[in-house]
């Protein structure tokens, strides 16, 4: 009784293990691969799969999703004999788990090796300052040739970058004392830039306003000979109507000359020719207001002689301020 209670129990195992072994569950985006006595016969997809217990073996599952696999930095020698170390990172997703899993060994390994050898070829073909500069250029070569021979093992690159690029530490300080040495000349030329453009905004700003200044003074003197224009019309119209005599222009003209020699700049004026009639009438008007005298005089009706007045010259020599 015993030993049919063993044996139940061990046949239940047994269907147990059996049953495990029948029913695979694939993850999404993940495949398996299935041998039959160690030969390929199918890749099972994500879902519930039913293999052959003991003969069926699933030998490896693959992820289909995208990877990102960083690679350490690697030393390549530029055109210019130069060393510098490359930091890579690999995008890369699987297309045919069959062809990944017998088509190459380990195509982590295989991609690292054949994006260094890659990696060495494009930079050997540039200068420091033209791998520095063209990253988007060596991305795109080493990209193009690593989907090229990853595509039979059923990979596929979607991107490869350049993580850093670092040359050698000399070679380092002497860019940075270049750079250093082109931001000061730069501020030295945006500096001289400045100056010269706050020259000319002071220079067109003088200019206009010695433009407007020179339009208000002749503005303004326009005006004042203007006025004055209208005052000597008006002195003169109204000399006019009022007929003055010769006595009266006399004594006006005659106040009117130390107005005419006054400034301490006036070292010379003119005495013009008219002033020796000026003189004679008002010598006569004054005559006139003289009282009569029997002695004072060689005419008899009382009627005095005007005095003698001598013509003045019409320019008189400068006078000593």
């Amino acid at each position: 009784m015993d030993a049919i209670i063993i044996v139940l129990i061990i046949l239940v195992v047994l269907v147990f293990i059996a049953l495990i072994k029948t029913i695979q569950v694939i993850p999404q985006a993940s495949a398996a691969i299935v041998e039959r006595f160690g030969r390929y016969t199918r890749t099972l997809n994500a879902g519930l799969n039913i293999v052959v217990p003991f003969i069926d073996t699933v030998r490896n599952r693959v992820d289909l999703r995208e990877q990102v696999v960083p690679f350490p930095p690697q030393p390549v020698i530029t055109q210019d004999n130069l060393v510098v170390n490359i930091d890579t990172v690999i995008y890369y997703q699987v297309t045919d788990a069959r062809a990944a899993t017998y088509e190459v060994a380990s195509y982590i390994q295989a991609i690292e090796q054949l994006t260094v050898t890659t990696l060495r070829n494009i930079i050997g073909g540039m200068d420091l300052e033209r791998t520095l500069t063209s990253r988007e250029e060596i991305n795109a070569a080493l990209r193009g040739v690593l989907d090229e021979a990853t595509g039979k093992w059923g990979i596929r690159v979607n991107r490869v970058e350049l993580k850093a690029i670092e040359p050698p530490t000399s070679i380092q300080d002497s860019m940075e004392k270049q750079m250093r040495a082109d931001r000061d000349k730069r501020a030295a030329i945006l500096q001289a830039e400045g100056v010269r453009q706050s020259q000319i905004l002071t220079a067109e700003g003088e200019k206009q306003s010695a433009i407007l200044r020179a339009e208000g003074e002749s503005r303004s003197a326009a005006l004042r000979a203007e006025g004055e224009a209208q005052a000597i019309r008006t002195v003169f119209e109204s000399i006019h109507a009022g007929d003055p005599d010769q006595k009266l222009l006399s004594y006006q003209y005659l106040q009117m000359l130390p107005k005419i020699a006054e400034g301490d700049a006036n070292k010379l004026w003119i005495v013009p020719s008219e002033i020796g009639d000026a003189l004679k009438g008002l010598g006569g008007a004054l005559d006139n207001f003289r009282p009569d005298s029997g002695s004072s005089g060689g005419n008899g009706g009382g009627t005095p002689a005007p005095p003698s007045v001598t013509k003045p010259p019409r320019e008189q020599p400068p006078l000593d301020s």
